[in-house]
């Protein structure tokens, strides 16, 4: 993932909402947000399936979601590397990035969000830095937290996120209707794939291989719950859909109850 927006205002009817791009090669396989993980039963999110994690992860009954996007700085020894893809599942499901031995870890930024707020975790192989993002939209991109506004996407898209009318709290209905203004910047607002001030992006590298962005996502975090939409075709905004969030059977909703 390449891109993270939150926008954090606690006395809103949904607190947080964050926005998720994911930039990846296209070669590389994966599948749609579902409850994947035998070992993390509770919580949703796609799938990668070249190292089994994933870039983002919502635990709907804790109202958390965890995001991640790779950071810059030293890289960890071949030996001993973990993938960075179990990071969005460990703090999905403690609330909190738990004590690890980061050296294990390439480079990375970790995004959680709860009804308590949205901490920022940013490790660059050599020290760990924890922020708590206040009031406002805030971007996250692989250098980190971008305060400013010397980015041309940061520039461009920030006040557009800023702008929009937050959604209301809302049960069912389209990506359509829920969402409303927030629906058109998280498609890419039409700015073309190689634009500089482009969020939804997709490039041919010299070697012949293309990175794009290969989905969007949409998490809105409130007391009623978790509402959690995902668009598998950047390119296409009508394949945005809402995610069930809910137990296959009521069993299994007594077993795990919400809130």
């Amino acid at each position: 993932m390449c891109t993270v927006i939150v926008s954090v205002e606690p006395e809103a009817g949904a607190p947080v909402l964050l926005v998720g791009v994911r930039d990846e090669f296209v070669t590389r396989p994966w599948m749609s947000p579902d409850r994947h993980w035998p070992a993390y039963p509770d919580l949703i999110g796609g799938r990668d399936l070249e190292a089994g994690g994933t870039w983002l992860a919502a635990d709907p009954a804790g109202r958390r979601v965890a995001a991640l996007l790779n950071g810059e700085g030293v890289a960890a020894p071949a030996g001993r590397r973990h993938s960075r893809g179990e990071l969005p599942l460990l703090a999905a499901a403690a609330g909190e990035l738990p004590a690890l031995d980061l050296s294990w870890y390439d480079p990375f930024h970790l995004v959680l969000g709860g009804l308590d707020g949205v901490r920022l975790w940013s490790w660059n192989g050599e020290s760990l830095a924890e922020e708590k993002l206040p009031e406002g939209v805030h971007v996250i991109v692989n250098s980190g937290w971008d305060r400013g506004e010397s980015r041309p996407r940061t520039a461009w898209f920030r006040p557009r996120f800023a702008r929009a009318v937050r959604p209301g709290w809302t049960t069912g209905g389209s990506s359509e209707r829920f969402w409303g203004e927030w629906l058109d910047p998280a498609s890419g607002a039409g700015v073309p794939w190689d634009d500089p001030r482009a969020l939804v992006m997709r490039r041919r590298l010299p070697d012949g291989r293309v990175f794009a962005s290969l989905s969007v996502t949409l998490v809105a975090l409130a007391e009623e719950g978790l509402r959690y939409d995902f668009c598998p075709q950047p390119d296409d905004p009508a394949t945005w859909h809402e995610i069930d969030t809910s137990w296959s059977t009521p069993a299994d909703r007594v077993r795990r109850p919400r809130g």
